[in-house]
């Protein structure tokens, strides 16, 4: 009987990959040769199954229940409408703008347009050095993603780069793609705004090279409504001496999967990676990092943070590969996770795999509900008891939000992933 399931649910998987492949259009424009690689291995691998071990707590009935087609470069106005304003010194991108989304934008000094050839060259270099290029959702967005947003870095830009991309309705898919090439010494701060609604699902995948001393300030804040689903990768190589700080945030999704893959490919580098999923209903939030050091003193923070409720799950599968190279590593990985209803699941295991000698690496994680005693002090002051419990939620979020970019403050990411608006 177990067989004939799992044989089951295996026909029903490839028969949403073809039909999700027949519903595409032809390729054509800059990525057309990318797409129709994209295509022909994607017809050739199954969708992900639980019995893979970094898929096994994920499941993808969500993603099954949608029949998901390109979208047409244009967002409601009405959607775009619900937007703020921009803060000061933020550059805003409309990634689903009808033709060009640089149309009649210019972009701030040290910031340029990758030509053709540039894009050709670099376009899946980090992906591969990454180790993902072939991973299932990396393919499907480059089955699908019609142009990729490809930007050199080549000196400190001031303003923060802000990308908006939305899906929205029912049956739609938002693929979306971007390139970041950053020169010795330049820095950049980008943060990323993916919204989703209705059966709806976003296809996101970021590669990034950091140059020898360069700087990269990356938010993502991804906010979901209904049966929407997130699948998102950021693939990162970093130079010596280069530094990256990463900050991700999530709600809302029926199904979220992000995962952040960073290599130090000489070593001395520093990585900063913070993360907050919040996952009620019946939703799910993953995420899936992995940390490789290929030389000495290299330097990772990790803090991923999760609250789940109702009959929410969170998952965290971190991993950080210290070889033999990699002497003198100084790495920290720690998982946080609240634990509000009794039916609510929380899975989190943190790794290390270490093979050089002169290290000094930790990792950790809790599982924990909401103090009493804090609880209770709160209520004696005069607080409620639903009251109380947000005070404390709030404060256990804010760790990670006040790291994201100052220019995410206008779209109140604590309070839309609190559900306050």
């Amino acid at each position: 009987m177990v067989a004939a399931m799992s044989n089951s649910a295996a026909v029903a998987a490839s028969a949403w990959v073809t039909t999700f492949l027949e519903r595409l259009p032809a390729p054509v424009g800059e990525l057309e040769a990318v797409q129709w690689r994209g295509r022909e291995a994607l017809s050739r691998q199954p969708l992900p199954s639980r019995r893979q071990e970094d898929w096994r707590f994920t499941d993808l009935a969500a993603l099954t229940a949608l029949a998901p087609a390109l979208a047409p470069a244009l967002a409601p106005a009405s959607e775009q409408g619900r937007w703020p304003e921009p803060a000061a010194g933020v550059v805003r991108l409309w990634l689903d703008a009808p033709g060009d989304p640089l149309a009649g934008q210019s972009l701030p000094a040290g910031l340029s347009l990758l030509d053709a050839d540039e894009v050709q060259q670099a376009l899946g270099h980090t992906l591969a050095t990454c180790n993902c290029e072939q991973h299932w959702p990396v393919e499907l967005n480059q089955a699908s993603a019609p142009r990729v947003l490809a930007l050199r870095v080549s000196a400190v830009v001031a303003p923060t780069l802000e990308l908006v991309s939305q899906a929205a309705g029912d049956g739609v898919m938002r693929p979306v793609r971007v390139l970041l090439l950053l020169e010795e010494k330049a820095s950049l701060e980008v943060l990323q705004v993916q919204l989703g609604s209705g059966s709806s699902l976003t296809s996101l995948v970021i590669e990034a090279h950091l140059g020898r001393e360069s700087t990269l300030r990356h938010g993502l804040l991804a906010l979901g409504e209904g049966p929407a689903c997130f699948l998102g990768h950021l693939a990162v190589e970093q130079e010596p001496r280069s530094l990256l700080e990463s900050v991700w945030a999530s709600h809302g999704w029926a199904l979220s999967r992000f995962e952040p893959r960073v290599v130090q490919v000489d070593g001395e580098a520093t990585t900063s990676l913070k993360a907050l999923q919040l996952a009620d209903g019946q939703q799910l939030a993953d995420t899936h990092s992995r940390v490789e050091f290929r030389g000495p003193e290299g330097q990772l923070d990790q803090l991923h943070k999760a609250i789940a409720d109702d009959r929410g799950r969170s998952v965290f599968n971190g991993a950080v590969k210290v070889p033999r190279a990699a002497q003198r590593t100084n790495a920290s990985q720690l998982s946080r996770n609240l634990l509000i209803s009794n039916q609510a699941r929380i899975d989190t295991k943190p790794e290390l795999e270490i093979v050089a000698d002169d290290v000094r690496c930790a990792h950790g994680a809790t599982v924990s509900r909401l103090q009493t005693d804090e609880l209770f002090y709160l209520q004696s002051r005069g607080l409620s008891a639903a009251v109380a419990a947000g005070l404390l939620k709030r404060g256990f979020c804010e760790e990670v939000l006040r790291a994201l970019p100052a220019a995410a403050a206008p779209w109140r990411p604590l309070q839309r992933l609190l559900g306050e608006i």
